[in-house]
């Protein structure tokens, strides 16, 4: 059983950065890919980026890439994702959530665990 809580969220302009953390309870969190999905309202769950147990590997959508960075301390059982140059179209609840075992980390299917989700609003 894993527990997810993110936090970091919150309303910047345009252009600004945040940085979402999303701490992991359980022994085996070392041992879980670990994703980040944003839903804005009336639209789908859409995934954002992912990041392999050992951190070696990362997975961005096309509309992030380069923008934002996902990281993970497994000696903190935490996740996080730096969010820079941000865009009004970044505005939505972002969740984390952690997969024991994924054959396609960009399908919210795929993930085991998730967390209650952390606003981020951004203005124009």
């Amino acid at each position: 059983q894993v527990q997810l809580v993110e936090s970091g969220g919150g309303l910047v302009q345009a252009g600004g950065s945040l940085r979402l953390s999303c701490a992991a309870s359980g022994r085996t969190f070392s041992s879980y890919a670990m994703g980040w999905f944003r839903q804005a309202p009336g639209k789908e769950r859409e995934f954002v980026a992912a990041i392999s147990w050992s951190g070696g590997s990362t997975y961005y959508a096309d509309s992030v890439k380069g923008r934002f960075t996902i990281s993970r301390d497994n000696a903190k059982n935490t996740v996080y994702l730096q969010m820079n140059s941000l865009k009004p179209e970044d505005t939505a609840v972002y969740y984390c959530a952690a997969a024991g075992d994924v054959d396609a980390v960009d399908i919210p299917g795929e993930y085991d665990y998730w967390g209650q989700g952390t606003q981020v609003t951004v203005s124009s």
